[in-house]
């Protein structure tokens, strides 16, 4: 009994001594202090950060409306409504694309899932992680602000496909700039009136 009481002793002498060590030689190790937001913050090449929606090398998009994202999303952040594609207002390749695209930054948990449920690759994620917002509303992204921007070799939505080309070429990687001579079409499901738009 007695060498049971000296070992209980010597343990509660020893576990005090132990913290104190791990606190005695944080003391002396360099701090790591960054200065955020006056230094941007490096984040790692595949950070999970804001989604964007990507168009083909001509400017039409990549999503097909098919709502897999959204089932996907495991906090129920996005929110897809798919329309059929015509040859007067053509904004993917396929039959349908996303008229309707939102995603919740209030409830998104940035885990991922929707990009790889993705099957045309539409969805990806970028390194732009400064999403705070005092506005539940702003928290709420429309495809607008999703949606890539356009380089020189782009004409923006809606437009024909490239003549020669189908559904298939283009996931094919066959497409790679806008037809010479393509045309922005009315977007007549948005409302706009008028003649065609050159690009």
């Amino acid at each position: 009994m007695s060498e049971e009481r000296e070992r209980e002793s010597e343990q509660g002498f020893q576990n005090p001594v132990a913290g104190f060590g791990v606190t005695f030689k944080a003391m002396f190790k360099k701090r790591l202090t960054e200065q955020y937001p006056e230094q941007p913050k490096v984040t790692a090449p595949r950070f999970h950060g804001r989604h964007q929606l990507n168009r083909h090398p001509d400017g039409l998009e990549k999503c097909v409306g098919c709502e897999l994202c959204a089932w996907a999303c495991p906090a129920d952040a996005i929110y897809v409504e798919g329309a059929d594609n015509t040859e007067e207002e053509r904004y993917s390749p396929g039959e349908r694309y996303g008229r309707v695209y939102q995603i919740n930054y209030a409830r998104c948990i940035l885990c991922g899932l929707c990009i790889e449920a993705c099957p045309t690759r539409a969805l990806t994620m970028t390194n732009e992680f400064e999403l705070a917002d005092s506005s539940r509303e702003n928290l709420i992204y429309t495809k607008e602000q999703l949606l890539a921007g356009l380089t020189e070799e782009m004409v923006d939505t809606p437009h024909a496909i490239f003549p020669g080309m189908d559904e298939g070429d283009y996931y094919r990687g066959l497409v790679t700039e806008a037809a010479p001579g393509t045309v922005r079409q009315i977007a007549v499901s948005q409302g706009e009136k008028g003649e065609e738009v050159d690009a």
